[in-house]
């Protein structure tokens, strides 16, 4: 470990997977003479690439959990459980909505995103009509709405809005929504569709990944799933999405991916994030006007590659947002120790890894230098494969279980 003459302060803002292999990051690195403390409102890390099943009866919220407290505890790590409420960037302080007011020498912001089901009217399943996968609590409330589901079926409709970016969640849900319909033999009486905000089947929010398009749309045509893309919703009504130029979508179920935000603390500190809460980065995953504050994950400020007719975020997949945190650990550590070379890493050299499972087949893609075009075109060079077949579904099996087994006990190597 590194040792520095003076004791300094790291904060981590969040938990999940950015936050959590950030702070284990920093703490591996740096002695006992300095502190890190982690802030979030959940007392339980959840692997949320696998609440695409707990609606299905496949999982339960302590097969996809872990409790923090107990790593964290191990690992030398203060957790104080709260939200973040403020952030001063000039005092160097965090407030937290328990009144907690935390001082820190560098800050990590890796917060996730605020939901934003009000952008659509009707969305989201708090007062709306539609359903979510984006958190534990939701995924259980749409497990009960797929019991009524199953006692009532009807049309589905499965997408990702405008201003949504985490679509390997929409397709997964997809996938695994039609492969829960014929088991149940509902298929004549369930048909399923899909509205995504991409300009084109397979984009991902990318510009698509290598023949991502062709097998995405190979994929829907064998399932018989009308794909619809480039489109915007303009309201949630009961049983019937409607989409901009007036198209009905009846559902008896539906899933939604909201549009995503920053989180308000983050959005409402002055000087820290852009107007939609996200926090702008530069090659260090460091704010560019605020040398102590770096950001990872989905909290960071990444602009599309190329602009498209519906608006269409980036996604930070939970591989991609381990890596932003590894980087910023980096250096954060170079910046207390003054020792080692601090690392860049341009926004086109960032990877993705995914696995889009379909109950018993799916789609698995890896692509380097992702973000390689458009605004971001420089001298890296993408390239990708994609596979489609059975050992998607055994792959993302195998993959839960290790990550579950390595992060519980506060391995962050991969």
């Amino acid at each position: 470990m590194s040792t520095s003459t003076s004791s300094q302060r790291i904060v981590v803002l969040g938990s999940s997977f950015a936050g959590l292999t950030a702070a284990l990051e920093v703490r591996k690195h740096l002695d006992d003479g300095h502190e890190v403390v982690v802030i979030d409102p959940r007392d339980h890390f959840t692997f949320i690439p696998s609440l695409i099943w707990l609606p299905f009866g496949k999982r339960k919220a302590a097969d996809v959990t872990f409790p923090l407290a107990p790593l964290y505890e191990r690992k030398g790590i203060r957790y104080v459980e709260a939200a973040a409420a403020s952030v001063d960037v000039s005092a160097h302080r965090v407030a937290t909505t328990t009144g907690e007011v935390i001082d820190y020498d560098k800050l990590l912001v890796a917060t996730g995103p605020r939901l934003a089901f009000e952008k659509v009217p009707g969305l989201g399943p708090d007062g709306g009509h539609t359903q979510s996968v984006c958190n534990l609590e939701h995924a259980e409330a749409a497990a009960a709405a797929w019991d009524r589901f199953l006692e009532n079926p009807g049309p589905v409709v499965v997408g990702t809005a405008q201003g949504g970016s985490c679509f390997g969640a929409s397709y997964e849900f997809l996938f695994n929504v039609h492969h829960r319909i014929r088991k149940a033999g509902l298929q004549d009486v369930a048909p399923v569709k899909f509205v995504t905000a991409e300009p084109f089947l397979g984009h991902f929010g990318l510009g698509g990944v290598g023949d991502s398009a062709k097998q995405v749309e190979k994929f829907l045509d064998r399932l018989g799933i009308e794909g619809i893309p480039n489109s915007s919703i303009t309201e949630a009504r009961d049983g019937t999405l409607v989409l901009d130029g007036g198209r009905e979508l009846e559902f008896a179920f539906s899933m939604i991916v909201p549009p995503f935000t920053g989180v308000d603390a983050i959005r409402e500190s002055d000087g820290l994030a852009n107007p939609m809460g996200f926090v702008p980065i530069d090659e260090r995953f460091r704010h560019p006007d605020h040398p102590d504050v770096y950001a990872a994950g989905v909290a960071t400020a990444i602009a599309p590659p190329e602009d498209t007719e519906v608006p269409a975020g980036v996604p930070k997949t939970g591989q991609m947002s381990e890596t932003m945190a590894k980087v910023a650990a980096e250096n954060i550590v170079a910046d207390v120790t003054g020792k080692g070379d601090h690392r860049e890493m341009p926004i086109s050299e960032l990877s993705a890894i995914c696995v889009l499972d379909a109950g018993n087949n799916g789609i698995i893609f890896k692509a380097d230098n992702v973000l390689a075009h458009g605004r971001y075109a420089d001298d890296a060079t993408p390239s990708a494969r994609v596979m489609a077949g059975p050992q998607a579904h055994w792959a993302k099996l195998a993959f839960e279980r290790y990550f579950m087994s390595s992060r519980k006990r506060g391995m962050v190597a991969l």
